[in-house]
């Protein structure tokens, strides 16, 4: 996979060098189908600290070329979790995102079609019958 894919995590985050290998080796899996078309993921692993019950967050920002990046949030109470549910939510966007820049429903999209050349085909404001 050529993605670059970067783990960082605030210093209330354990897991080190463990935990960035684990996730980077489950996102290189589970976005193996958009390859060629993802240039770089970043992953932000941090604890709020406000002493809630889900204040573990990750935040995942993925950057298909030539597009606008994509970032999906989840909070939970365990690292583990937060990355789970934000890998969840990124493959969903990402499966929406990739299928509409890469399916027409097997046809050209309306954007690439050719406009017209003779303008009297297309009608005007002019040619609307008035009541």
């Amino acid at each position: 996979m050529l993605v670059q894919i970067q783990v960082n995590t605030d210093h209330n985050v354990h897991g080190g060098e463990g935990l960035a290998t684990f996730v980077t080796t489950d996102l290189e899996t589970s976005l193996s189908r958009f390859d060629g078309w993802l240039t770089r993921v970043e992953v932000h692993l941090s604890e709020d600290g406000g002493g809630k019950p889900e204040d573990k967050k990750c935040v995942i920002e993925a950057r298909p070329g030539g597009k606008q990046p994509v970032a999906v949030t989840h909070h939970a109470t365990t690292v583990d979790d937060a990355y789970a549910g934000a890998a969840h939510k990124l493959g969903k966007v990402l499966d929406s995102r990739y299928t509409k820049a890469h399916d027409h429903k097997g046809a050209e999209s309306i954007r690439h079609m050719p406009a017209p050349d003779d303008l009297e085909q297309v009608g005007t404001i002019e040619d609307a019958p008035r009541d």
